[in-house]
C-alpha cells in the first residue's frame, strides 16, 4: 500500500513538474505583441517623459499633444505628432520653436516579443534615419504604450542630462 501511494505521489509530482515547465516555457509568448494587432491607425493620448531617479512624469508636449500612428500590413509605420497647443509660426524664431514642438517619422517595423525595431527611412530629424529605434510594447485592448530606453534627457525643458525614458500612449481609432 505504501509503495502504491509513493509512485502515486512521484507521478502526481511529475506531471505538476511538466505543467509548471509547460507554463514557463509558454510566459514570454504571453507578453508578446501580435504585429496583427496593431495594424491600423492609433490617436496619440500622451506623450510622457519620465525621470529615472523619481519616477515623475512630465508631459512633454503638453497636456493636449495631438497626433496619429499608422501601422500598414507591409511593415510600414508612420506617424506625426504635436504640442497641442501649437500656433502657426510668423518668424524664424517661431519656426524654430514650432520645429521643438513635433516628432515626424516613418520607416520599416519589425515585432520581436514586446519589443519593436524601427528602421527608418525618412525623419523630422535627420539624425534619426541612421540608426534604428527599439522600444518597448505594452499593448492591452485598445491601448499601446511605446517605451524608450532610459536615456540622459536632451530636452532642455525636462531635467537635462538626467536619465530619462519616453512613454507614449496611443488608443486605437474606431
Amino acid at each position: 500500500m505504501k509503495s502504491n501511494h509513493k509512485r502515486w505521489t512521484l507521478i502526481l509530482v511529475a506531471v505538476l513538474l511538466v505543467v509548471i515547465g509547460v507554463a514557463l516555457s509558454l510566459a514570454p509568448l504571453a507578453s508578446a505583441v501580435d504585429q496583427s494587432k496593431l495594424m491600423g491607425t492609433w490617436k496619440l493620448l500622451s506623450f510622457d517623459g519620465e525621470l529615472q531617479e523619481t519616477g515623475e512624469l512630465n508631459p512633454i508636449l503638453g497636456k493636449n499633444p495631438k497626433g496619429y500612428l499608422i501601422f500598414t500590413p507591409e511593415g510600414r509605420a508612420m506617424t506625426v505628432f504635436t504640442a497641442g497647443d501649437r500656433k502657426a509660426p510668423k518668424t524664424d524664431e517661431e519656426r524654430a520653436a514650432a520645429f521643438t514642438s513635433m516628432y515626424a517619422y516613418s520607416g520599416l517595423y519589425r515585432i520581436e516579443g514586446d519589443k519593436m525595431t524601427w528602421k527608418l527611412d525618412v525623419s523630422w530629424n535627420e539624425a534619426w534615419t541612421v540608426n534604428e529605434l527599439v522600444r518597448s510594447l505594452k499593448l492591452e485592448g485598445d491601448r499601446l504604450k511605446i517605451i524608450s530606453a532610459w536615456m540622459p534627457s536632451t530636452n532642455p525643458r525636462f531635467h537635462l542630462g538626467k536619465m530619462v525614458r519616453a512613454i507614449i500612449t496611443w488608443e486605437r481609432v474606431k
